[in-house]
């Protein structure tokens, strides 16, 4: 059937008719930035595509038969940064929910989730010769990195301040009810091979990824962290949801005696705190270059 796109004061939606609940899948693109979604089992009995002037990130949004049973709906983006976006039905239609970019990027303005990887009943890696454990560690680094954040008077939502044994899906609908701008979730690396050392960051959708790249440029300026690599398509479950970009940040490698000391000192905690801040405010700054 026919299509609507508007928007209310925070999001624009695209709203799909449809006979009945059918499968889809949805990719993110980039260069242009593009949400796809192939809905499966459908065959286009479109009328028209009213685009009304309430939609502000939405640029464009058009169709095709790609085959008898897969039709694909392209939405357009204003901006080149991803912001997030879900899908769901309402009764038979299948409804896109497109969040905005922020009209004031400055950091102040900005809600962001801070994630300490692991606790309570799953303390995640052990040092190497220290044995210290990752959930203890991973905290101490979030909320020094909470810290950072407040002094810039950002909105900091942590999942936990305390060894809280938290799972996955917890942690996602937790993050979720907040609907933060964009969430870092700090976890430490470990490896069976010991020589193998270094800050990494990770993401899973090709629009999230500017984030994780500024962060750990600014996270290899850190006197003695190697550059492990900036990883995608990679399978974690808070890089999961579509919500809002998200960054995986593997500060360092326990399994490493380098970086074990590294990890130990308190000092580099706050060195860790205050590059994450400033990896966050040149992605900023490179999303507001582009509007202008």
């Amino acid at each position: 059937g026919s299509f609507l796109i508007n928007g209310d004061d925070k999001s624009d939606f695209v709203s799909i008719s449809l006979d009945e609940k059918l499968p889809y899948t949805s990719i993110q693109e980039i260069n242009p930035s593009r949400i796809v979604i192939d809905i499966f089992g459908a065959t286009s009995n479109t009328n028209w595509v009213t685009h009304r002037i309430s939609a502000k990130e939405i640029k464009n949004v058009y169709h095709e038969q790609l085959e008898d049973d897969v039709f694909r709906v392209t939405i357009e983006l204003n901006h080149k940064q991803h912001w997030g976006y879900s899908i769901y039905y309402e009764g038979k239609k299948l409804m896109i929910k497109v969040k905005r970019q922020p009209e004031d990027l400055s950091l102040e303005n900005m809600k962001i989730a801070i994630d300490a990887g692991h606790g309570g009943n799953n303390p995640g890696a052990s040092g190497i010769a220290t044995k210290i454990g990752e959930k203890n560690y991973t905290l101490l680094i979030a909320k020094q990195i909470e810290k950072a954040l407040l002094d810039k008077e950002a909105k900091v939502y942590m999942t936990r301040r305390g060894d809280a044994s938290l799972g996955m899906f917890e942690r996602q609908e937790m993050i979720g009810a907040e609907n933060p701008d964009f969430l870092i979730s700090v976890h430490l690396n470990s490896s069976a091979r010991e020589e193998v050392k270094g800050v990494s960051t990770y993401y899973r959708y090709i629009g999230f990824r500017p984030l994780t790249q500024y962060i750990q440029k600014s996270m290899i300026k850190i006197e003695g962290l190697e550059d492990f690599g900036n990883i995608g398509s990679f399978n974690f479950a808070l890089s999961g949801p579509t919500d809002y970009p998200n960054c995986l940040l593997e500060v360092a490698f326990l399994s490493n005696r380098d970086d074990e000391k590294l990890i130990l000192n308190p000092e580099f905690h706050k060195q860790v705190a205050k590059q994450v801040v400033e990896g966050i405010k040149e992605w900023l700054k490179a999303c507001k270059e582009e509007n202008d």
